[in-house]
């Protein structure tokens, strides 16, 4: 079974905000939203607020798989990064929902809850596990992990089986664990392209 996070803010691709150890004059210009992550990773820079992941699950051949449960893994839970909050953009397309799983990071036992969504404008109702694919039967998750009191550190298994077989599929970013921290009372900037600044913004 084939398992690839092919977005990594599916509601707004240019809205994510990243956490840098850095000033706002120190941070290089913001790059287009095609490269944010690369860059953010380059200046290590970490997940904030929420996370969306758009999760692709594919079986291999003909032979259907059975996913039975998507599970939250935390590794580590500490205080909030004490950084500033730097946002990729402002307002660039909406939001597709194939089905959607909410995901609270800030809980001590956090677990993918299943939630209504909307996919081309028509409401998709709350559905849980188990779900089936096949090499030509494709789901796709759209994740919404969030956290405002905490900087965590996690990943995810998918349990799974076919065949008599069963097994865990552990789900990362990129073979290192996901990261989030917390947005809350952080400073946060945008980037002026008519200035070459990284600005406060105004709420």
């Amino acid at each position: 079974m084939h398992a690839t996070i092919s977005s990594y803010n599916w509601e707004s691709p240019c809205g994510q905000y990243y956490l840098f150890d850095q000033e706002p004059d120190d941070l290089p210009p913001a790059p287009p939203p095609q490269d944010t992550r690369s860059w953010a990773r380059v200046l290590d820079g970490v997940d904030g607020g929420d996370m969306k992941l758009e999760l692709t699950l594919q079986g291999t051949s003909g032979e259907a798989v059975v996913l039975n449960g998507l599970h939250v893994r935390v590794l580590g839970r500490n205080a909030p990064l004490a950084w500033g909050a730097y946002s990729m953009g402002n307002g660039c397309g909406g939001g597709i929902t194939p089905q959607t799983f909410d995901i609270d990071l800030d809980d001590s036992r956090p677990r993918a809850k299943p939630v209504a969504g909307e996919d081309a404008g028509k409401a998709v109702p709350a559905k849980d596990f188990p779900y089936r694919v096949s090499s030509t039967d494709v789901e796709v998750f759209n994740l919404d992990a969030h956290v405002e009191g905490h900087d965590v550190t996690w990943y995810l298994e998918l349990e799974w089986t076919s065949g008599g077989r069963s097994g865990m599929l552990r789900i990362d970013d990129g073979g290192k664990p996901f990261r989030t921290s917390s947005l809350t009372a952080r400073p946060t900037y945008y980037y002026r392209s008519d200035t070459a600044q990284w600005v406060p913004e105004e709420w």
